[in-house]
Formats: structure tokens, C-alpha cells, sequence
């Protein structure tokens, strides 16, 4: 199976301040990390775009912006690579198509097996409803 390889010049990551409650900015550094990602931007093949575009999840907004917001409470560092894990993760989820199973041809004994249950059935069936000769 081939990977899909997102250039790192593609990515950008945004260091935001964290919130405390109430929504308030704490003031300290930034370590939380914001991932944004143009799908139609970027280098994907044009069918892993459109089956992105067509992707249902909140985290791809309408104008096919991929934004994936890093947990808080860890190091920069942590949250990066978290990041952009989920964001693997999200288009190998979008992108990945089963494989389809190429039906197998039935042997000879399991046909000839059939067709003698086919003509038995259809034997019983005619002798339904019939009253046997005595």
C-alpha cells in the first residue's frame, strides 16, 4: 500500500496562548498548538482532494481548510507531533478505498453438488400436493 506523504512547507503550525477559564488569555507561553492545512493548496492528487473536500468531518471546514486544534497542558513539542498525526490520520480515514475481492470460480464437486441439490428439490416439489399410487 502506497503512503501518502504531506511536505512539511505544506503544514502550518500556529502557537497559540492557552485559556484559562472563563475563556481569558493566560499569560504565559505559548503551547498550544494549531494546525492548518489547505487541502486545495496542497501537492494530495486530485481525487484524494475531492474525496477530502467531500469528507464529512468538523474539522474540514467549507472552504477546505483542515484545522486541528493540539490538546493543552503538554510541551510545544508534544502537541506538534500530535497534530499532525491526527492530520494523517484524518486523510488516510478520507482517503483510503477497500479492497475489492475478486469473486473465485466455484470448483467443479461444489457445482456438481448443487446442481444435484437443485434437481432434488425440484423432484420433491413436483410430488408435493400429489397422492402417491398404491
Amino acid at each position: 500500500m502506497n503512503k501518502l506523504v504531506i511536505p512539511a512547507d505544506e503544514i502550518e503550525l500556529i502557537a497559540v496562548r492557552s485559556q484559562g477559564a472563563g475563556g481569558q488569555n493566560v499569560n504565559k507561553v505559548a503551547t498550544a498548538i494549531h494546525l492548518r492545512f489547505d487541502i486545495k493548496a496542497s501537492s494530495l492528487a486530485d481525487r484524494h482532494k475531492q474525496r477530502l473536500l467531500s469528507f464529512h468531518d468538523r474539522r474540514i471546514n467549507k472552504d477546505g481548510v483542515i484545522i486541528i486544534k493540539a490538546q493543552q497542558h503538554r510541551t510545544q513539542r508534544q502537541n506538534r507531533t500530535d497534530a499532525i498525526a491526527r492530520l494523517h490520520e484524518l486523510i488516510k480515514l478520507a482517503t483510503h478505498t477497500p479492497k475489492t475481492r475478486r469473486p473465485t470460480r466455484p470448483s467443479k464437486s461444489s457445482r456438481l453438488k448443487r446442481l444435484a441439490n437443485k434437481t432434488r428439490r425440484g423432484q420433491t416439489k413436483a410430488l408435493r400436493g400429489k397422492v402417491p399410487d398404491q
